[in-house]
């Protein structure tokens, strides 16, 4: 058996399975890093050929979805919008388990 990068893995998970990849998302932004997310759309930019192929799909500049997926990245809410349309899927907001205040 062949090993492969993890991101390669994933990125066949993603393009496979786009519910799952849409599970995945929601869980990074409810309780991950953003840092973990930028991993996740760089994966799934790999699954849909690439970069380059993704800023194309979402009408953005290859250069600046570089910098935007980058470990230092920080996604404009445009940008991530245009991304996640590109990839098929959309943002949604979800009212948030609120917990009791105390006494």
């Amino acid at each position: 058996m062949k090993d492969r990068p993890h991101d390669e893995g994933m990125a066949e998970l993603f393009k496979d399975d786009p519910a799952f990849a849409a599970d995945y998302l929601s869980q990074l932004l409810a309780d991950g890093e953003a840092a973990d997310l930028l991993v996740a759309l760089r994966q799934m930019a790999l699954a849909r050929g690439g970069i380059r192929s993704l800023a194309e799909d979402a009408q953005l500049n290859p250069t600046q979805l570089y910098r935007t997926l980058s470990a230092n990245g920080n996604p404009e809410l445009r940008s991530l919008s245009a991304i996640l349309r590109a990839l098929g899927l959309r943002l949604a907001v979800q009212v948030a388990t609120v917990k009791p205040a105390p006494g």
